[in-house]
């Protein structure tokens, strides 16, 4: 089993001489959960950025700050300072259960897919899940070989 039998090849990207403010436009408008940033120079990726960290960056709903004061601060953000630099990433030809070990020891919930420094897709949680209900759907036993 391999990476590009699973991942997501349509991917919605951001540059990086994007804002903040259109990262979290992207993520409520897509409902994806994270973005690739690619170079505004090159195309290659450069990082991501997950609704988790848009949220983390955001008002509380505890505080009753102006919401338009925020999305001026948003849209004065470049996202080449918020986002995650370097991310990690594997090729189409990874094996899948790489991916998963890799995923679960680093506690994170995307790998970009990667090759000749082109962005070809991205795998998430939702696609491993997928494949294990695909799998558990199944009558046959499931075994390591399986991976």
């Amino acid at each position: 089993m391999l990476v590009r039998d699973y991942m997501t090849s349509t991917v919605s990207t951001l540059k990086d001489d994007s804002t903040l403010l259109e990262a979290a436009l992207m993520v409520r408008q897509t409902g994806k959960r994270h973005v690739p940033i690619l170079s505004a120079v090159n195309a290659a990726p450069v990082g991501i950025l997950s609704d988790r960290d848009i949220l983390r960056l955001g008002p509380s709903d505890l505080l009753k700050d102006d919401v338009e004061a925020y999305n001026k601060i948003f849209g004065q953000t470049p996202i080449a300072g918020v986002m995650t630099k370097n991310p990690i990433s594997v090729t189409p030809d990874t094996p899948v259960a790489q991916v998963v070990q890799l995923m679960h020891s680093m506690k994170i919930g995307a790998v970009l897919v990667v090759e000749n420094e082109s962005l070809k897709g991205i795998v998430t949680i939702s696609d491993m899940l997928s494949l294990l209900m695909d799998l558990l759907s199944t009558d046959q036993p499931l075994s390591a070989a399986a991976f």
